[in-house]
């Protein structure tokens, strides 16, 4: 005799009669697949035409204003063209300068509006004068870690703006950091690109918590210090 197979339940789509439990996809699973696209949307994307122009904007706007690092696009774009690798890590070094730039002249001429928002922000009200000259003490030294680190370099360049870090030495540290930090990523991805390509693809979720886990993590440590 045949044996009986449990038929799909008809409103929940699953196998299985009284006793099963019908799994609901959380949010964030939806979150991780919508990363999951995004990635594979930029492998597929850095091969096209545009690609070098897409990288150059993202990189710019981070070093400025948005809030996702250029690593997310160059780290697709090596992987899928390794013959371009360094290109795109010069193209990535030389926009985030040039939006570092921009941010530096964010603070410097917006101190009223986005300068006192940054202020606030980290509690610093009482103590703006202390820790300027701190800063111009140490500013060089800043920039250098927190370019060649995930912390957000955003708020690095409006605040060299915002106390008037010498120009030339912020320009100077910020191709250091910017530089060491994707030439590293890139090179890395150029000799060992396979394997990690296949460690992306298994530990992807793994990774996007990390990611997130540490860029939040960045944010805070700078406001309790």
């Amino acid at each position: 005799m045949a044996e009986l197979v449990d038929a799909p339940d008809s409103k929940s789509g699953h196998f299985g009669g009284v006793g099963s439990i019908p799994s609901t996809p959380t949010k964030s699973m939806y979150i991780m697949k919508l990363f999951r696209k995004l990635y594979k949307w930029t492998m597929t994307k850095s091969t096209g035409r545009g690609a070098p122009w897409f990288l150059g904007l993202i990189s710019f706007s981070e070093s400025s204003f948005f809030p996702i690092p250029p690593d997310i696009i160059l780290i697709p774009m090596v992987l899928a063209k390794r013959t371009r690798a360094f290109f795109f890590a010069f193209i990535c070094t030389l926009s985030s300068v040039f939006g570092g730039m921009f941010g530096y002249f964010i603070g410097l001429f917006l101190f009223n509006s986005i300068g006192l928002i940054l202020i606030n922000f980290y509690n610093l009200n009482e103590s703006v004068n202390e820790f300027k000259n701190y800063y111009n003490l140490y500013g060089s030294w800043i920039v250098i870690i927190a370019g060649f680190t995930p912390f957000p370099f955003k708020v690095i360049t409006i605040t060299s703006g915002l106390f008037q870090l010498n120009f030339i030495i912020f320009i100077i540290c910020s191709l250091l950091s910017r530089g060491a930090r994707f030439y590293i990523v890139t090179a890395l991805l150029y000799f060992y690109g396979d394997k990690i390509k296949i460690f992306i693809d298994k530990y992807f979720n793994i990774l996007t918590i990390l990611f997130f886990v540490v860029l939040i993590g960045s944010i805070l440590i700078i406001k309790i210090l």
